[in-house]
């Protein structure tokens, strides 16, 4: 799998990486046996970056990871992990050094290492990019040899580039796909010039972009998919990518006359981030093995032809950018 430099961090990772979100929970329901099966598939498929965070089934997700991690004796692989949201509510006084260790050092007994590859805060208040005493802590934590690095997993354009702007700040994680344009213009240019890397989530629109949902398709009721399309529990921004269901749709069947031959219309989503400059690994989920092989498949896939990307542009411009350009 074709690699690229996380230059702040000083680690290279595989162009596609795992999201590990529903393997913690919020997905319906993942047993130990598939989430472990599922980390196996990537891992053997060529993923060397796996997401998590302490948030996703309150430490389960990291839990799983170690427990695979550690079993197996798996080399090369880096895990990007995340603190602050199982804290509720919040509010900037939470991000504190004192909380910062004893959150990394729940995530370090999780994940059974001494040092934590990368944290990130997981979307954080906004008025957190702005306190200087945060960004110190984080260098603390780095110092003391808790972690390695740090990012910052934002929601909106303007907290990535204030996360940029930051000089410790390795990682920008942030919402990409093809219903989601928004960071092409400012945001990943910016962070090519400062040397940090993307991380691009939610690359299939909560599977919007597989091609495998219509009309007539229900989520599980511990699904996000069903309690948060209106942002019930979290921001809305995170599921379907803001976008409502039905024009999500309308714009999957316009998009899919622009799948080349030979790869399926997940990979064709996937193959257009990782054509944009400036990203360093996209890190969509998966539920089943097959799922993970399929989506490391992507980094297989030849770059789109100008032809398609200039189509996926049109029917954002048409359908999707009304309900999110202003927004995130």
């Amino acid at each position: 799998m074709e690699e690229r430099m996380l230059q702040r961090a000083g680690r290279k990772v595989g162009v596609v990486g795992l999201g590990a979100w529903q393997l913690g929970a919020d997905w319906g329901t993942v047993d130990d046996r598939q989430a472990l099966s599922v980390l196996s598939a990537a891992v053997e498929a060529g993923v060397s970056f796996i997401d998590t965070a302490d948030a996703y089934g309150d430490g389960r997700s990291e839990q799983l990871i170690g427990r695979f991690l550690r079993g197996g004796g798996v080399q090369g692989v880096m895990v990007a992990t995340k603190m602050g949201r199982r804290v509720m509510p919040q509010h900037p006084s939470i991000y504190t050094l004192d909380n910062f260790r004893a959150w990394t050092d729940r995530s370090r007994a999780n994940l059974q290492v001494e040092r934590l590859d990368l944290v990130q805060l997981h979307c954080p208040p906004p008025a957190v990019y702005q306190d200087d005493a945060v960004f110190d802590a984080l260098d603390t934590l780095v110092e003391e040899g808790r972690i390695a690095a740090y990012g910052v997993s934002v929601e909106t354009r303007a907290e990535a580039l204030a996360a940029i702007a930051r000089p410790g700040v390795a990682t920008v994680q942030l919402i990409l796909n093809m219903l989601r344009l928004g960071p092409l213009e400012e945001v990943l240019p910016a962070a090519r010039a400062a040397g940090v890397g993307v991380i691009a989530r939610v690359p299939l629109a909560s599977g919007l972009l597989s091609g495998r949902y219509d009309e007539h398709t229900t989520f599980a009721a511990d699904d996000h998919r069903t309690y948060n399309r209106h942002g019930e529990a979290f921001d809305v921004g995170e599921t379907f990518s803001g976008v409502d269901f039905s024009t999500g749709l309308e714009a999957v069947r316009r998009l899919r006359p622009l799948v080349p031959d030979g790869i399926t219309m997940a990979q064709f989503a996937m193959r257009w981030i990782i054509d944009q400059p400036g990203v360093s690994v996209v890190i969509p989920g998966a539920r089943t093995p097959d799922q993970a092989r399929d989506n490391a498949a992507a980094a297989d896939a030849a770059p789109l032809s100008q032809e398609a990307s200039a189509g996926v542009r049109e029917i954002y411009d048409e359908l999707i950018a009304q309900q999110v350009a202003n927004r995130w």
